[in-house]
């Protein structure tokens, strides 16, 4: 009976869990298709999505948070696959790195923010012809993402058997060969998730963009909080649909994949 009543608590706090969770995503949706620019309803329209479409500065900082994400990303992974396998590779002096790599995971965004906002300062006195825009966005997400590429590639490169490697040098394999042929192939979920995460951080990232970003250079969510400012526009609803319905299709593919392989593994 106790076992009982704790599975029906369980439950509701599940399904209550469940409601808090995805009924603001269902609002936002419900409420893109609304003809008026308040939150009473008065019927189905679709002149938001028309409107967000020639919104020059939404479909701008579309653009600019897609190019910037998708650039510090690719890099962060890079750096920090470099940064996790030697790391991984070396107990002693190269355990640094990893530590050095990783500090932005416990650094204040804020603090981060205002240290980046202050090094691109400096470095403009010594180049004059540099501004902030691109370049300093892209390093800023580039440091936030290489800290936890680091920590997610590291966390796989330190569960794989050293045996692998060292079979595979004993069998005459130079260093690169052995971390291209081997270690690269099992690291491969590990780098999509860490790019993945890279990616995402960085396309919604508002503290550090806010400190580097550049008159004529903003990134979407800063355009979207400045249009919080002034008021509120159901351009945004329209924007975070289309974002949502998108993400929901990519999911859907990726499970519909890994389960169409797993039906074939069974088979």
């Amino acid at each position: 009976m106790i076992v009982l009543k704790k599975n029906k608590i369980l439950t509701c706090v599940f399904y209550f869990g469940f409601v808090f969770l995805y009924l603001p995503i269902f609002i936002t949706f419900l409420y893109s298709f609304n003809s008026l620019s308040t939150m009473s309803w008065a019927g189905w329209s679709f002149k938001w999505y028309h409107l967000l479409f020639q919104n020059p500065l939404l479909m701008r900082g579309f653009v600019v948070s897609i190019k910037i994400a998708s650039i510090s990303a690719t890099f962060a992974t890079i750096l920090g696959t470099l940064c996790a396998s030697q790391g991984g590779a070396n107990k002693g002096a190269h355990s640094h790195l990893v530590w050095m790599a990783s500090l932005s995971l416990v650094i204040p965004e804020i603090v981060m923010g205002l240290s980046l906002l202050l090094f691109w300062v400096a470095i403009m006195k010594i180049f004059p012809q540099l501004t902030r825009g691109f370049w300093s966005i892209f390093v800023a997400h580039t440091t936030l993402g290489t800290a936890y590429v680091t920590a997610i590639v590291r966390s796989r490169i330190v569960s794989i058997d050293p045996a692998l490697s060292e079979a595979a040098m004993d069998l005459g394999a130079r260093p690169y060969k052995v971390f291209l042929a081997i270690k690269l192939p099992l690291l491969m979920p590990a780098l999509a998730s860490g790019w993945l995460l890279a990616f995402i951080l960085s396309f919604d990232d508002v503290v550090l963009a806010s400190f580097t970003s550049g008159p004529g250079y903003t990134t979407l969510p800063l355009v979207i909080f400045s249009y919080l400012k002034i008021g509120y526009t159901p351009q945004i609803n329209a924007l975070g649909s289309l974002i949502i319905l998108t993400i929901s299709l990519l999911m859907s593919g990726i499970w519909y994949i890994i389960y169409r392989r797993g039906s074939s593994f069974e088979a």
